[in-house]
């Protein structure tokens, strides 16, 4: 048996350092909100800045229910952050679906 040190520092005995690192699970989630108002171009633009948030993986705007649909890893966002992100991209939501 051998003890490897993790990226966070925990060690872990008898595990190869490749199964370490990584979490291969996650737990995917989508929510979904109510948009007051189409989205600007501008507004558009800023969700492709969702690429570089750590756990985003993908997004959905319907333009006709005026919604947007976030699908996330909740093992590293919480549903808080998620909606941090938008009011940070300035895209405001009414309410959750």
């Amino acid at each position: 048996m051998f003890r490897q040190k993790a990226g966070n520092g925990v060690e872990r005995a008898g595990l190869p350092l490749h199964r370490c690192c990584y979490n291969p699970v996650m737990t995917l989630v989508e929510v979904t909100y109510e948009l007051p108002a189409p989205l600007s171009p501008g507004q558009l633009r800023a969700l492709a800045a969702f690429s570089n948030t750590y756990g985003l993986r993908r997004f959905h705007v319907d333009e006709h229910l005026h919604r947007i649909s976030l699908e996330y890893d909740a093992s590293r966002l919480t549903e808080t952050e998620v909606a941090h992100v938008l009011r940070s991209a300035r895209i405001p939501v009414e309410r959750k679906v």
